[in-house]
């Protein structure tokens, strides 16, 4: 399967519900590398990479987000592989 990166923006109550620690979790369980941060407008921005597969099962999470969270939109953008990338992490803007 592709390797893929998305670059997410996840909108409505999305921060102080642990969205980015839960991600981070979430990701590193589908082996995927990238990071997460909160921006000052209240959204979360997310870019994730990987197996495609494991992507769209990101994506599907962060859809959700974790059970406090409340997401009222998902944008979702293609971005280009990022080859010396080799964790996920927190990112602060």
């Amino acid at each position: 399967m592709a390797r893929v990166r998305r670059h997410f923006l996840i909108e409505g109550r999305v921060q102080g519900v642990g969205f980015r620690h839960s991600a981070v979790g979430k990701a590193l369980s589908l082996s995927l590398t990238g990071w997460v941060r909160n921006l000052p407008n209240g959204a979360v921005e997310v870019q994730a990479q990987g197996e495609e597969d494991h992507v769209l099962e990101m994506e599907k999470w962060l859809r959700r987000g974790p059970s406090m969270a409340r997401v009222t939109r998902c944008t979702v953008i293609e971005r280009p592989l990022e080859r010396e990338e080799t964790a996920f992490t927190i990112r602060h803007f």
